[in-house]
């Protein structure tokens, strides 16, 4: 897989890698693996903002 990153992502990598000791392959591995991981958490929340702020709309179409 090739991933294609502008120059601000790239050099935003290379710095965090850089103040971490880590690679720049390790830390956006790392990136990828916590979003995949907390996709259902935020998902939750999305679902229970919309549920929320959208109430009384919810409420008239359900009828």
């Amino acid at each position: 897989m090739t991933l294609r990153l502008t120059d601000e992502e790239s050099e935003a990598l290379r710095a965090k890698a850089q103040e971490e000791g880590r690679s720049m392959q390790e830390v956006a591995r790392t990136a990828i693996a916590q979003y995949v991981s907390e996709r259902p958490q935020r998902l939750a929340a999305a679902i229970n903002r919309v549920r929320t702020e959208d109430h009384e709309l919810l409420e008239r179409l359900s009828r």
